[in-house]
């Protein structure tokens, strides 16, 4: 391989059109390696290679499909190191984020999808009293899922492991080919995934990837003609651009955009168990994750205490080097996002939020860090409170009864998760079910890697994750008989 990572069209290694371009770790804004740059005309000839293997995949049998799925996780798993120090350079995770949450996680989706499910499903046989040609009698009917086609998947820079294995194998493993197009940030990892996706023995053209920080990119994996889908992962904003476009053609989407968690902690709640929880905002990612519980409504009852020991939750943690051992909270991804998050601390506190701690920059010569930001007496009319800043930003508010809480947390143009803390389990699932949110964790920021994830409002369209996948990336062919 030359000094810069190739693009990966038609299963050939494809020198970029346009140069390449500086990849930076930002824990030590040394470079990373050289990422290339796609022309529209690349982009395009990938859309094509897929749309000419999808064929050929479709038609294969969904075991050989899993086959090659399953010989892709091995290889992953066997260079678990160089991927997981690649993906800790390229995003600033922790090493234990890294091996665990980052390429473990990937690896585990395409074991997750190596196993074969069934694609149909038989409908109760329906008596027919009357039809167009007459009595029709007993009418038979089968349910089959088939592949959508070429699907483009434009990956978020927070997880280059998780979120585009999460894309990738359930819709390979539906029949579909794919076109990956990865955040500018941390591009390089899924390269690897390709290269693991080769060494299994996937045709060329079923997985291509191409790569680039202009718009005109990402514009060209969504507008091609061989596109049939888009599956996204990213802002709102950006999302509703490319829904727009899909729409035109009405091509299919999977949108998983912005987040703004509620946490709704009750009297009653175990404090200690909350505080923990709302305290992975400060160190997962360093608060660059959509699930986030950054917006957190206290009962009265609780506020004081609740805030107190966040305040010293936060001031604990040890913020830097993420491959130094005991580092919890890493750098965000960018001097530019770091600058933006410090910017809305900024803005809380001339809203009329107190900072109680955090949100300055830590005494490290190199590396883009924030420290752990907690904003109390805040208000749902402030932004701090409304826009996603993601980063290690959690803003506190305080609440009375039961239903205040509950329209606290729906008043919010997102929906992804929320979070409830009750010692009262009746009352935790009674409020969880009155959350306008795809998903709710009750007592818990844990998840269930089988549940459907996906959000209400503008917290994106459709569900994935588990069987759901197989869903998302199918369409449903509906086969009638006479009986």
């Amino acid at each position: 391989m030359t000094d810069g990572q190739r693009l990966f069209i038609g299963g050939r290694w494809v020198e970029p059109d346009g140069g390449h371009y500086e990849v930076i770790d930002p824990a030590t804004e040394e470079t990373v390696g050289w990422a290339p740059e796609a022309s529209r005309d690349q982009v395009h000839a990938a859309a094509a290679a897929a749309r000419e293997a999808f064929g050929p995949w479709s038609r294969t049998t969904p075991e050989e499909r899993a086959a090659v799925l399953g010989r892709a996780a091995d290889v992953i798993r066997g260079r678990l190191e160089p991927y997981a120090r690649l993906a800790q350079a390229e995003t600033g995770a922790t090493t234990g984020t890294a091996y665990g949450m980052q390429v473990g996680v990937g690896a585990a989706r395409f074991r997750r999808y190596a196993k074969v499910e069934p694609a149909e499903w038989a409908i109760p046989p329906q008596v027919i009293e009357a039809g167009p040609m007459g009595r029709a009698g007993v009418m038979g009917a089968l349910a089959v899922r088939q592949p959508v086609g070429v699907v483009t998947c434009i990956t978020s820079y927070n997880n280059p492991w998780a979120n585009p294995a999460g894309k990738i194998a359930p819709a390979l493993a539906m029949g579909n080919t794919v076109v990956v197009k990865p955040a500018p940030q941390d591009p390089l990892s899924v390269f690897r995934m390709a290269e693991a996706l080769e060494a299994a023995g996937a045709p060329a053209g079923v997985l291509n990837v191409v790569c680039g920080r202009s718009v005109d990119v990402g514009e060209a994996a969504v507008s091609s003609p061989d596109v049939d889908m888009v599956s996204f992962t990213g802002s709102t904003a950006v999302g509703q651009r490319i829904a727009e476009v899909c729409g035109r053609d009405m091509k299919r989407q999977l949108m998983e955009l912005g987040g703004k968690g509620a946490a709704v902690v009750f009297d009653d709640a175990d404090v200690g168990s909350a505080v923990a929880g709302i305290g992975t905002t400060f160190s997962f990612y360093s608060g660059q994750i959509c699930t986030a519980p950054t917006r957190v409504l206290a009962q009265r009852g609780v506020y004081d205490r609740l805030v107190e020991q966040l305040a010293v939750y936060a001031g604990r943690l040890k913020v830097g080097d993420p491959r130094e051992p005991g580092t919890v909270v890493g750098p965000v991804i960018s001097a530019e996002h770091r600058e933006r998050v410090e910017s809305y601390v900024e803005l809380g506190r001339k809203e009329g939020a107190t900072v109680l701690t955090g949100g300055e920059r830590p005494p490290h010569d190199q590396g883009f860090y924030v420290s752990p930001a907690l904003l109390a007496d805040c208000t749902s009319s402030m932004r701090v409170t409304r826009e996603e800043i993601f980063g290690p930003v959690v803003c506190v508010i305080p609440f009375e009864e039961e239903e205040e809480g509950i329209a606290l947390a729906n008043d919010s143009d997102y929906g992804l998760i929320d979070y409830v803390w009750s010692g009262d389990v009746a009352r935790a699932f009674r409020v969880a079910r009155q959350l306008r949110a795809g998903g709710v964790g009750v007592n818990t920021v844990g998840r269930n890697m089988e549940a459907p994830f996906g959000g209400f409002k503008k917290s994106g369209v459709g569900r994935d994750v588990g069987s759901y996948a197989l869903h998302a990336y199918s369409e449903v062919q509906a086969i009638v008989w006479p009986g």
